[in-house]
C-alpha cells in the first residue's frame, strides 16, 4: 500500500473516533510528526474519494480542526434522529441574543440589552452554562464591565471553521432564517457521537454581572 494511502486511512481512522476536530499538528503528532502539508493534501484525497464515492460526510475544517461532518443535505433526517442537538434548547430569545454576541463580540451586557430592547442577564448565562458564551474581559471605563463573547464549542455546535465564518449580515437580511434556525448555517452532525453538539447543561458558570429581569432562555 502506498505511504500515502496508508496516512489517509490513519486519519480517517482517527476522525471517525473523535467527536471533536482534531487540529492539524495534532493529527501530526499522531502520524509520528507528519507535516502539515502532508496531513492537508491525505485530507484533500480523502474528500476527493469520498466525493467520487457519494458519500454522506466530507472532512471539514471546524473550530481550528479537522471533524468529520455529514452533508447539509441529510441534516432533516439528521435532525430527527438526534432530538436532543443543543440548538434545539436554545429558545429565541437565548438565539437572538447569542446572535448578537456572535456579531459584536467583544460586548457588553448593556450593549446585548441596548440591541435587544430587553434585559438578557438570565439568557446570557444560560448560554454560558451551555458552554456557547464566555467572559472574554472587563471593559476599560468606569466599573470595569465584562464583556463576552462566544466559545470553541460555540464554533463546534454550529460548524464554524471561525467567525469570519458567520452569514454577512446583508446576506441575513436578504435572506431570513428560518424560525429556530442558528446565527450560522450548522452542517449536518458527524458520524461519531455527537457530544460536541450538546454540551453539558449543568455546569457551572463563571459569576457574571448583577442580574436582572430578563425573557427566559
Amino acid at each position: 500500500m502506498p505511504a500515502g494511502a496508508d496516512l489517509s486511512l490513519q486519519i480517517e481512522a482517527a476522525l471517525l473516533t473523535t467527536d471533536r476536530p482534531l487540529p492539524t499538528a495534532r493529527l501530526g503528532e499522531l502520524l509520528g510528526d507528519a507535516s502539515h502539508k502532508a496531513v492537508q493534501q491525505a485530507i484533500a484525497q480523502l474528500n476527493e474519494l469520498y466525493e467520487k464515492t457519494d458519500r454522506s460526510f466530507r472532512i471539514e475544517a471546524v473550530a481550528g480542526g479537522w471533524q468529520i461532518m455529514t452533508l447539509p443535505r441529510f441534516a432533516p433526517l439528521l435532525a430527527n434522529l438526534h432530538q436532543t442537538r443543543q440548538q434545539t434548547h436554545l429558545t429565541p430569545a437565548a438565539m437572538e441574543t447569542l446572535a448578537v454576541i456572535a456579531y459584536r463580540q467583544p460586548i457588553l451586557r448593556a450593549d446585548v440589552e441596548a440591541v435587544r430592547g430587553v434585559a438578557c442577564g438570565e439568557v446570557i448565562r444560560s448560554l454560558m452554562d451551555r458552554h456557547l458564551v464566555k467572559i472574554v474581559g472587563r471593559a476599560e471605563e468606569i466599573g470595569r464591565p465584562m464583556l463576552y463573547g462566544t466559545t470553541k464549542t460555540f464554533l463546534e455546535v454550529f460548524g464554524l471553521s471561525s467567525l469570519d465564518d458567520l452569514p454577512k449580515v446583508e446576506a441575513l437580511k436578504s435572506q431570513p432564517p428560518a424560525p429556530g434556525s442558528a446565527p450560522g448555517s450548522a452542517p449536518a452532525s458527524n458520524p461519531a457521537p455527537e457530544s460536541s453538539a450538546a454540551a453539558p447543561a449543568n455546569a457551572p458558570a463563571p459569576n457574571s454581572d448583577s442580574a436582572s429581569p430578563s425573557d427566559s432562555a
